[in-house]
């Protein structure tokens, strides 16, 4: 018997997160969504920029940062869960990661999140970590939502103090400190 060859064509825009699976939200500006190819160029700048990776792995080259975009992906096949892209609803720019994250070894689910340097202090990481929470208690059924922070990661604990996670803990992951704070669904 003969092997057939099945032959799709899609058009460029199609949402692949829709045949996937993989969530998407939208809050007042901002659209968390699937990573897709035309996000590399702005994820490898993201993350060749030391101030962006400084607490999340380092800064890397474009092929790493390609790497990093697939990891996010396929978070989602292997847990059912991940990051999402961050884009500005209002310009339709890359502007960041956010989601939750819980690779083989780590404690639990954790929510995460880094945007690119001309996005932060304009509210935008706690709009997405919010809506982050919100998924992981009302999707994922989870009843506590940590993130695991970086003692001089000051921004991102800042965020974790505005989206109402606080101080629970401590945890070291290779010889660094990690700070947990965490949020209770009421």
């Amino acid at each position: 018997m003969g092997v057939g060859v099945l032959v799709v064509f899609c058009p460029i825009n199609w949402n692949l997160s829709l045949m996937s699976g993989i969530t998407e939200i939208e809050t007042e500006r901002l659209l968390l969504r699937q990573f897709c190819q035309s996000d590399i160029d702005a994820f490898a700048a993201f993350s060749a920029e030391e101030e962006s990776m400084r607490y999340i792995g380092g800064a890397c080259d474009r092929e790493e940062a390609w790497r990093r975009m697939a990891i996010n992906i396929g978070h989602w096949a292997l847990r059912g869960f991940g990051p999402w892209a961050v884009e500005e609803k209002s310009t339709g720019t890359f502007i960041g990661r956010v989601g939750m994250w819980h690779p083989e070894t780590w404690p639990g689910p954790e929510t995460v999140w880094s945007l690119v340097p001309a996005k932060r202090g304009q509210g935008f990481a706690t709009e997405a970590a919010r809506a982050t929470i919100q998924y992981a208690f009302h999707q994922l059924g989870l009843v506590q939502v940590p993130s695991i922070i970086h003692p001089k990661n000051i921004a991102s604990i800042r965020v974790a103090e505005r989206v109402g996670q606080r101080r629970t803990g401590e945890w070291m992951r290779k010889g660094t400190q990690r700070l947990v704070y965490t949020i209770n669904r009421e």
